[in-house]
């Protein structure tokens, strides 16, 4: 099969380049995925488990990408919950080859049916975006309808699908980023915009939750936002500051079914809009992916035309 590997970690993602690799294999519990897309995060070559395994050992050349849309091809022992030319859709584990290639082998529970009617590019647009608001806002946020939410980046992938999640669950959103951003983010769903280049953050006033994308300085000064029982969400590491009388919750996105299902019924039905920047071919990933300025949304490999 074709895919990206990268030989150097110093390289990043100048080290990508197309090669033939053999086909996966289904381990216990596996399903084997013929990928028709794939997303790729911008900074996931930084990553620690693209280069090091669970023991510690070095991953030598890994293909990046871990998240995809495609259809079921073999299943390992033991597998059960999907079939053989089934449409699914997930997350793959951060410690094993990714999806920028034309198979790739997942664990069977990472994955959810995809629906006939969703391509498989919007498929793969929301699979890390949409489960990392679910579970910040819902999970460890515990977010509630009414309460005042602050967005941070919500003109960016993740913020936009905090932004439509919290506002479908009846939260008052404002959203930060910058000027440009403004329409985008009140598009989105937010009730207010915060230019966090021109504007004041604080004069938005006390908030029930915080889902921050930044980290730094922005994290800090949000933390003096939040009110009693309120809670800090990162997606950055662990707060440097935390709410005074408040929680700073960290976490990291993993895969889960029902939330898939629930994500992606949100965008049949009108209520979630995916956010997709640059689609390019597998033949085109490395030159897509290297290109000087950052697109706004996820990057998209179409692996299958």
């Amino acid at each position: 099969m074709k895919a990206i590997v990268v030989a150097d970690q110093a390289a990043g993602t100048t080290g990508m380049k197309l090669v033939d690799q053999p086909e996966p294999q289904a381990a216990i519990n596996d399903v084997v995925v013929q990928v028709h897309a794939s997303g790729f995060t911008w900074d996931e070559l930084t990553w620690p488990p693209t280069w090091s395994d669970r023991s510690g050992g070095e991953r030598k050349s890994p293909i990046p990408g871990h998240e995809l849309a495609g259809v079921v091809t073999a299943l390992g022992y033991g597998t059960t919950g999907l079939s053989v030319g089934q449409r699914v859709f997930g997350l793959t584990d951060w410690y094993r080859d990714g999806t920028l290639a034309e198979y790739v082998a997942v664990e069977a529970r990472r994955l959810a049916p995809l629906p006939g009617d969703i391509d498989f590019t919007v498929g793969a647009s929301v699979v890390m975006s949409g489960l990392t608001a679910w579970q910040g806002l819902f999970e460890h946020g515990r977010l509630q309808p009414g309460q005042r939410v602050i967005a941070h980046g919500a003109a960016g992938v993740v913020g936009s699908m905090v932004t439509q999640l919290a506002r479908e669950a009846g939260a008052y959103v404002i959203g930060t980023g910058r000027a440009a951003d403004r329409q985008a983010v009140l598009d989105f769903g937010a009730r207010e915009f915060v230019d966090l280049e021109n504007e004041a953050l604080e004069d938005v006033g006390p908030v029930d939750l915080v889902f921050d994308v930044f980290g730094g300085d922005i994290a800090k000064r949000s933390t003096r936002l939040v009110r009693t029982a309120g809670t800090l969400v990162s997606i950055m590491g662990p707060a440097e500051t935390r709410p005074a009388d408040g929680l700073a919750v960290d976490f990291v996105v993993e895969s889960d079914r029902a939330q898939l299902s629930e994500i992606i019924q949100r965008v049949r039905d009108g209520r979630l809009r995916t956010n997709i920047g640059a689609i390019a071919s597998l033949d085109g990933a490395v030159a897509a992916i290297n290109k000087p300025e950052r697109r706004k949304g996820k990057t998209i490999i179409r692996v299958r035309p």
